[in-house]
């Protein structure tokens, strides 16, 4: 069964075409990796399937329903944006921010309970930072940080996990384990993964499937496939010397894609 389904699907902003004839699915369970250069529509694929974005053409399915159409249940999607919404001088704690991903499920009393509280924490313990329950949310590090975005995202019954560059930021090692995390939670919760990412190498060994859009689809497939397309050169142009090497040398290094 499909968790997101994208056909035909154009977006334009302020009288300029931004996507055109975006096609494919998403099946659930999967991670699907968004790459393309600088510019090339990725957060705004990303805006328009969570229903931030109003499309001009074409059509776009989320969990069997139209973008923003999920009402009571808009809490089974999270979302990590490409940059921290959490103002390190915030007087809050890390399960303070980890408990606004809970509002969306309180209605309009939004009286919280202990059953609440016990889901930030099973969702602090998921991504590995309950020792930081009550530390100051401004005296994270950016992995830290990250990971507590993560498990607000998380902490609401999520089927579908969207993230915007969520590794910017981080150093390589840091890079690596952040998405070793994702690919762990996909399979202990069956979540369903969408994200996009400048770096086509990490995303390429953890995505099960790669799509390649520069304001169109120029490639969806195996990752394998995906990295070593002739498309890759028509999506990238003068960024693709750069990019040919960069897959080259990861290749000759033994690095699995």
């Amino acid at each position: 069964m499909d968790a997101v389904i994208f056909e035909k699907m154009r977006v334009e902003l302020d009288g300029r075409l931004v996507l055109e004839d975006i096609s494919f699915r998403v099946r659930q369970g999967s991670f699907l990796g968004v790459i393309g250069p600088n510019g090339a529509g990725k957060t705004t694929l990303l805006r328009a399937m969570l229903g931030l974005v109003t499309i001009s053409g074409g059509r776009i399915e989320v969990l069997g329903r139209p973008p923003g159409r999920h009402g009571a249940e808009a809490h089974v999607i999270g979302y990590v944006p490409q940059r921290e919404t959490i103002p390190r001088t915030f007087p809050a704690s890390v399960a303070d921010v980890v408990m606004m991903g809970r509002l969306c499920c309180k209605g309009r009393t939004r009286i919280l309970s202990r059953h609440d509280w016990e889901e930030v924490r099973r969702g602090l313990e998921l991504v590995g930072i309950e020792s930081l329950a009550e530390r100051p949310i401004g005296r994270l590090s950016g992995g830290e940080m990250r990971r507590a975005l993560l498990a607000q995202a998380l902490c609401s019954g999520t089927r579908l996990l969207v993230l915007d560059e969520p590794t910017v930021g981080l150093d390589l090692p840091a890079e690596l384990e952040f998405y070793n995390l994702l690919r762990r939670l996909q399979h202990e919760l069956d979540l369903t993964i969408v994200c996009v990412s400048h770096d086509l190498l990490a995303l390429a060994g953890q995505a099960s499937e790669l799509i390649c859009i520069n304001r169109m689809m120029h490639v969806h497939g195996d990752p394998q496939h995906v990295v070593h397309s002739h498309a890759l050169r028509e999506a990238y142009s003068c960024e693709f010397d750069f990019l040919a090497g960069e897959i080259a040398h990861h290749d000759r290094a033994g690095g699995a894609v």
